[in-house]
């Protein structure tokens, strides 16, 4: 692309031209803060990616995005979460969507393999072990994992098809497995990158090139070409950090929320410096606009340390996301930092840059350099728990531990010459290097009383800060994972074990209980697969459709004094908010129901019974701008003359506040529990057991379509497991005849019991239908 001055490629809200699917779309006046997604779902057909996370976590959403260098004729294709990838940034792009945009990629990528093998005919070069890599970012609730990862080994060129269950083409055990009856996979057959994109661009370049770069308040959208021209961007007079962002693949916004919108966006993607990846003797510099995926494959080329990065990159995220500096693995290797501080470069070590503070927001980032340490003597690993083991997910400890060892001449006893240890994500601002347990342990071998020792020094360090989620779990993983490190060290120089996850299944089926076991293709696979099945979000939005988000209670028990909004970018997106006062006179405070339990009120009215109850919903004209608005709501509540809230199960007991189950819902008891438990062989002296609240992780979230109809009618797309009671809220909430509402539900999307009394709020729009369209 051209210079950062060029009109048509800079200016927000002006022009956007990209190829969907082999289709040129020109998205003429859309916000370029516009997700990827959003665009592809609400201006064109498709509707293989969904919208589920919004986190770049779950893999519903990852396309394949395609950009072409005109200079060397060559395209260049990657994966990414369209839910963070920003409208603006895929200008001149082509954008190649399905259900499984995962595994596509990375066949093209091997595709691209000059070095590899021709594979056999009907297959790819794609190995199994690439095949079950390329989708472990990607969530599934419904179908489990097996099938799915034995469809995309299905692909491999290494694959022992007898290992895969495809039951849809042969019994496992007992069929032969036939390749011949398996769709074969004709490489190159979808082109990723349209020829008269290419000659689009080609055409543009000539008239972009060489262009001074410009600042306009009109603009949006600015592509610096290098770190002079983003300095000058840094400097203008309209550069506020409140609304400006700078990005170069908008990934960190899964998980650091914005809290409001941005009107003016500045891409560093462009700007090579940034994207340089140098390895040399001394080490590796990398860019702080690389993609996690290239870095990777840079640490795999290399010795162990570089190798154990890799691997722990692999656990942080998927491909579909840029590099960003883990300061627990990199603090351990001595990394360094370089950044840019108005016109100097300072370069510091990573513990000193993270114990800096808080740098000014025109500081830029430029790279980080890893050095190369010489794999004799040395001995490194990196450890991580978090809720998932792969993807995106936050950690509750990073760790990483390197350590220099060498044999004592006079007693053969292995000493540790150097040792680093490294923490980060247990509850504190950054990564930090455990330094009293470094100094203690220099110089000693490693025996069962220095690692006690070293333990008690190192629960002294890790301390979470205050309201950190779990502290002693942290804390105990933190000395688990240092004792694993020591034992390893105490055995020898070899790399500590690690328990390798089977890969393969075996699945036993009895003769005797037939049909139960017997494999019976699902109903709808195809469509599922494919991404052709319709569910209630991918129905396209009639025109002037406005979209709606919940305001939530962030207080339990309290009075609601009133609601003011921030003044923001976020809030003058607003077009009205709809609360209990708006319930049409006839209709009830009513948002979900269930017989014999009763009713649960669709809006807070004047008292506040929990954190997190429906206190409003927010409309806007789109759903990213309702979402956005409703978080600039501000709550004055009050809790004079309330009693305090209860927030445990021993807050109820002590209060006698008991939820009474209706009598066919009771236990009945059975025999005399009392007289066996004093008969039994084994008695349980004392014991309690404590169970979290659950997420409910469907992957199409709560969501319905209302439409108002003729004659005081409503015809309403629902997801909800009990459409009979949605249809009864309804008509209870508006004041109409049940005969009046029409619930549509075609699919769930996912239900596991979240999508039954509690969908119901999810329809809330429907007591306002005058708002539906504008």
């Amino acid at each position: 692309m051209g210079s950062s001055g060029k009109k048509d490629a800079l200016a927000g809200g002006r022009r956007v031209v990209l190829a969907v699917n082999g289709v040129r779309h020109e998205a003429a006046g859309a916000d370029l803060s516009m997700s990827l997604i959003e665009f592809l779902r609400t201006r064109t057909a498709v509707r293989g990616p969904k919208f589920g996370c919004a986190e770049g976590g779950c893999g519903a959403c990852v396309v394949l995005i395609s950009k072409y260098d005109p200079s060397t004729e060559e395209v260049n294709e990657f994966s990414a979460s369209s839910c963070l990838t920003l409208l603006g940034s895929v200008n001149l792009c082509a954008v190649t969507t399905s259900m499984c945009m995962s595994i596509f990629s990375a066949l093209v990528k091997t595709d691209k393999a000059a070095a590899r093998p021709a594979p056999p005919q009907g297959f790819s070069k794609l190995t199994t072990s690439e095949a079950e890599k390329a989708i472990s970012g990607n969530l599934c609730r419904c179908t489990s994992y097996r099938p799915i990862i034995d469809a995309c080994k299905s692909f491999a060129s290494d694959v022992d098809l007898e290992d895969l269950g495809l039951n849809s083409f042969w019994k496992k055990g007992t069929d032969h497995a036939d390749v011949s009856k398996l769709p074969a996979y004709i490489s190159g057959a979808i082109c990723t990158f349209p020829e008269f994109l290419k000659s689009e661009i080609k055409t543009s370049i000539n008239q972009m090139d060489n262009v001074p770069i410009e600042i306009s308040d009109d603009d949006g959208w600015y592509h610096p070409r290098s770190i002079a021209e983003i300095q000058v961007l840094l400097n203008s007079n309209w550069f506020d950090v409140k609304s400006v962002k700078i990005v170069a693949s908008n990934t960190g916004s899964g998980v650091y929320k914005e809290q409001d919108l941005y009107d003016k966006y500045i891409d560093i993607k462009e700007i090579p410096e940034l994207s340089v990846i140098n390895k040399g003797s001394k080490g590796v510099e990398i860019g702080v606009a690389v993609p996690i995926s290239k870095a990777i494959d840079v640490f795999l080329d290399g010795n162990l340390v570089f190798r154990k990065i890799a691997d722990h990159l692999n656990m942080v995220a998927g491909a579909f996301f840029v590099c960003a500096a883990a300061g627990s693995v990199f603090g351990a290797t001595c990394s360094t930092v370089t950044v840019q501080v108005a016109s100097k470069r300072l370069c510091f070590t990573l513990e000193d840059f993270l114990e800096q503070p808080p740098c000014d927001s025109r500081t830029l980032l430029l790279n980080i350099f890893v050095p190369d340490w010489d794999s004799d003597n040395v001995t490194f690993e990196t450890c991580r728990a978090s809720p998932r083991p792969f993807g995106n997910a936050v950690s509750y400890v990073n760790s990483a531990f390197l350590a220099r060892i060498s044999e004592a001449s006079s007693s053969g006893e292995l000493l540790i010459e150097d040792i680093r240890l490294a923490f980060g994500a247990y509850g504190t601002k950054h990564a930090i290097k455990a330094r009293n347990v470094e100094d203690f342990l220099r110089g000693k071998s490693v025996s069962a009383s220095v690692m006690l020792e070293a333990i008690k020094l190192l629960k002294d360090a890790i301390s979470p800060s205050v309201r950190t989620t779990h502290p002693k779990y942290r804390v105990s993983l933190a000395v688990s994972f240092l004792f694993s490190f020591m034992s390893s060290l105490a055995g020898n120089l070899n790399e500590p074990a690690r328990t390798d996850r089977p890969n393969g299944q075996e699945l036993v089926s009895a003769e005797e209980y037939k049909p139960v076991g017997k494999p019976i293709k699902k109903a709808g696979a195809e469509l599922q697969a494919s991404g052709e099945a319709v569910y209630v979000d991918d129905i396209p939005a009639p025109k002037g459709c406005l979209y709606g988000a919940f305001i939530y209670s962030t207080h339990p028990h309290a009075r609601i004094q009133g609601i003011t909004f921030r003044s923001s970018l976020a809030s003058k997106k607003m077009i009205t908010v709809i609360d209990a006062k708006d319930i049409p006179s006839g209709g009830k405070n009513i948002g979900s129901t269930f017989a014999t339990l009763g009713n649960e009120a669709l809006f807070a009215d004047t008292v506040s019974e929990f954190a997190g109850q429906n206190i409003g919903i927010v409309i806007a004209e789109t759903q990213n701008y309702a979402h956005m608005a409703a978080k600039q709501a501000v709550i004055e509540y009050s809790t004079e003359n309330l009693e305090p809230p209860i927030l445990t199960i021993e807050d109820a007991v002590q209060h006698n506040s008991y939820f009474h189950p209706p009598p066919f819902l009771a236990p009945k008891p059975v025999g005399d529990f009392s007289e066996g438990m004093y008969e039994a062989d084994h008695k349980i002296l004392s014991a309690e057991v404590k169970l979290e609240s659950q997420y409910y992780f469907y992957m199409e979230t709560q969501v319905a379509l209302a439409i108002p109809d003729e004659d005081n009618c409503i015809t309403v797309y629902s997801s909800a497991q009990m459409p009979e009671a949605t249809q009864s809220v309804i008509a209870r909430c508006l004041g109409i005849p049940f005969h009046n509402v029409r619930v549509i539900t075609r699919r769930v999307g996912g239900g596991f019991g979240g999508k039954a009394m509690k969908a119901m709020h999810a329809r809330a729009p429907t007591i306002q239908p005058k708002f539906t369209y504008i």
